[in-house]
């Protein structure tokens, strides 16, 4: 254990962000992983950093604008310190991601699939990759010619341009260059080519991008030229909302003007082909007015590996196989879900268990006659989400449904804006929210008239009422009908409606108005019971742990006594087992097939354990500024099940890393022989539980 600087006690978020993605990058590198899911990891690498430089590298350069005013507390680094880390440790992530691919791209030659490119196109794939360009490709692509003399043309976030040099030999001054965008929007990034005679057991895939390699001189046949060449460029922008104040608009108004302004965000990054002739290169920076200030980052011949996530499925053996999501023991789902749910609580813990069991309980309140009214928090849904059909359908049945959905929920703000009209249209009553203030909670509400009372069904989560995502996030969902949780529920629904209503709350922890106050008093129990003699320990596990002062509260409760196991998906600024600091901290991350998103806490409250789920990680934005909620489970049968998933996790010792003040990503070693995977061992538990 070594000492570190008495100042140092926080890790920067920016740059914890990276050591996460980090471990996105170990899962491409994991030979034990399957071949085609290491190839969709570097896609999920790919995605991660593009919304990296679109919201926390944009909000750093925005910092570094401001000037000597934005010197503020940032892991004791200013935002112009932070970037140049940034930038440094992306340079050294992308040589990584070459390397892995590259090595992949080998390893699956070796199993009969191979990624060629337009120069290792046979007699027979050569002209079907001529006729796909013809049909599919050729309609939607519109060159455009660059010259000094002209303004550069915008250029898209997210999109992918060859940028194209057409040359004459000895004659320089007829040089041209152009620029295309490659249609992927619609288009599939890869496509499956001819089998080759005699290797029909092989299979060979060409990305779009060398088909239109291929097929340049059809493009630009019209132009005198000896050689012509394409490199790949993508520019990644500003994605922050400015939202207007203008008291003339709805807030819908505001947002749907906002969106189309992010379009026109100022660029953070350019991504280009390093064999990128150097004239090319001063031309397209000097034309954009892009510097080196402006994150210009060289890389391979293909960018937007996020398409990689959808890697054709060519070999089933390659494949990852996840076991079918199982029923909850105690739901028959030929049987009303909702007189389970009277009987007892029930936790669902995705994906391990089907989300189904929520959709049955909402379709089963839009057609029950004793049902007067439902209510639910949306922050993201499914493209075609089967929530919104239901709801949908409970209006029409005559059911008083509101719906909050959350326009300011990240990238997905366009398609919330869509949902609140079709919600509204059908009838059903649309809000968004408090002034200031997100709504990330994950709550629902169902009324229901029984024997002339109204009898309340709450659920209470830890992630997004999307069924896209229960298939590979990792969460909790609370059914209840104790009438405590379910009371404080209508209460928030109730403040959600009216913001001026203030309600106090006994059971549920609210932020932004006690959740800080009354996780730190928990800490300080801790504290005082450590001091006592009496159990004392924290078991914590979240996404993100950045807010300085739950850490500083935390590095007290250590040097108390407080043993504190962290596991921590992704940023943590907490610098565990740091000696005088937090020697009795403990933390890992776990990265593996699914996404850990759940968030819950066990205090051991001297012998008489607290158990609570959350939307919340303890990051200021969530503690201050938005609406969560944090659920105590009083159930003991759940109680269990919840100590089983920390204590198998914190087994693990094949996909957990060690979270240490350096960040260095290590995989834990455990001195148990057997080897441990939490994300199989507790679907095995869940599966054997009676």
């Amino acid at each position: 254990m070594q000492k570190v600087k008495k100042e140092s006690r926080f890790i920067n978020r920016e740059i914890s962000w990276l050591s996460f993605n980090e471990r996105v990058l170990q899962e491409a590198d994991d030979e034990r992983n399957p071949l085609l899911q290491r190839v969709r990891f570097l896609g999920i690498f790919s995605n991660n950093l593009d919304e990296f430089f679109r919201v926390r590298v944009a909000t750093m350069r925005r910092l570094v604008d401001i000037g000597k005013q934005s010197k503020i507390v940032l892991g004791d680094m200013t935002p112009q310190e932070v970037l140049d880390q940034i930038q440094k440790t992306v340079m050294s992530l992308q040589e990584r991601f070459q390397s892995i691919y590259e090595r992949l791209l080998r390893e699956l030659d070796a199993v009969g699939v191979h990624v060629i490119d337009e120069l290792q196109l046979d007699s027979v794939q050569g002209p079907f990759a001529r006729d796909y360009f013809t049909s599919e490709l050729s309609p939607l692509i519109v060159p455009i010619m660059l010259s000094k003399d002209k303004p550069f043309p915008y250029l898209r976030d997210k999109a992918i341009y060859l940028a194209v040099k057409m040359t004459v030999e000895n004659k320089p001054r007829k040089t041209r260059y152009a620029l295309l965008e490659v249609p992927v929007g619609s288009n599939p990034r890869f496509v499956v080519l001819p089998k080759r005679k005699g290797l029909e057991e092989d299979t060979y895939i060409i990305i779009v991008d060398d088909i239109i390699r291929y097929c340049l001189d059809d493009i630009f046949f019209m132009f005198e030229y000896d050689k012509i060449e394409a490199y790949t460029i993508k520019i990644t922008r500003d994605a922050e909302l400015d939202i207007d104040d203008d008291i003339s608009m709805s807030f819908m108004e505001k947002m749907a003007k906002s969106l189309k302004e992010r379009r026109k965000g100022q660029p953070v990054r350019m991504v280009y082909d390093e064999r990128m002739p150097p004239d090319l290169y001063r031309f397209i920076t000097k034309q954009m007015e892009l510097d080196d200030d402006d994150n210009l980052i060289p890389g391979g011949i293909y960018h937007n590996f996020k398409d990689f996530i959808k890697f054709p499925s060519v070999d089933n053996e390659l494949e990852i196989h996840n076991p079918p999501a199982l029923v909850h023991r105690h739901v028959d789902v030929h049987k009303s879900i909702m007189q389970v749910i009277r009987e007892r609580d029930i936790l669902l813990h995705y994906p391990y268990q089907t989300f189904n069991h929520f959709i049955d309980l909402l379709r089963e309140a839009a057609v029950d006659p004793q049902v007067i009214s439902i209510s639910i928090t949306l922050y993201r849904v499914a493209d075609r989400s089967k929530v919104i059909n239901a709801l949908i359908n409970a209006a029409k049945n005559g059911k008083r449904v509101t719906v909050l959905i959350e326009l300011l929920a990240r990238f997905d703000e366009k398609a919330n804006l869509r949902w609140s009209e079709k919600l509204s249209e059908a009838g059903v009553r649309v809000i968004h929210g408090v002034p200031g203030l997100k709504v990330h909670s994950k709550i629902a509400l169902i009324h229901r008239k029984e024997q002339g009372r109204i009898k309340s069904f709450a659920y209470i989560g830890t992630g997004n009422f999307h069924e896209g995502t229960s298939n590979v996030y990792c969460d909790e969902g609370l059914f209840t009908t104790n009438r405590h949780l379910a009371a404080e529920v209508t209460k928030i629904f109730e403040f959600l409606k009216h913001n001026y209503k203030r309600f106090n709350y006994r059971h549920l922890v609210v932020s932004p108005y006690s959740m800080r106050k009354q996780f730190m008093q928990q800490i300080s129990t801790e504290i005082k019971n450590a001091r006592l003699g009496k159990p004392a320990y924290i078991l914590l596990k979240l996404n993100n742990l950045v807010d300085q002062g739950m850490i500083n509260h935390l590095y007290s409760a250590s040097k108390a006594g407080v043993k504190i196991k962290l596991i921590v998906r992704g940023i943590c600024s907490l610098k565990a087992g740091v000696k005088g600091m937090s020697d009795n901290i403990e933390g890992i991350s776990i990265v593996d097939k699914y996404l850990e998103h759940s968030r819950f806490i066990v205090f051991a409250n001297g012998g008489d354990e607290q158990y609570f789920i959350t939307s919340a990680d303890w990051m200021t934005r969530n503690l201050d500024h938005r609406v969560e909620v944090a659920c105590p489970v009083y159930d003991k049968e759940i109680q269990k099940e919840l100590r089983a998933m920390f204590d198998i996790q914190w087994r693990d010792n094949t996909k957990a890393r060690v979270l240490d003040a350096y960040q260095q990503n290590k995989y834990r070693q455990t001195r148990a022989k057997k080897k441990h995977r939490a994300q199989i061992e507790y679907y095995t538990y869940l599966k054997n539980l009676k």
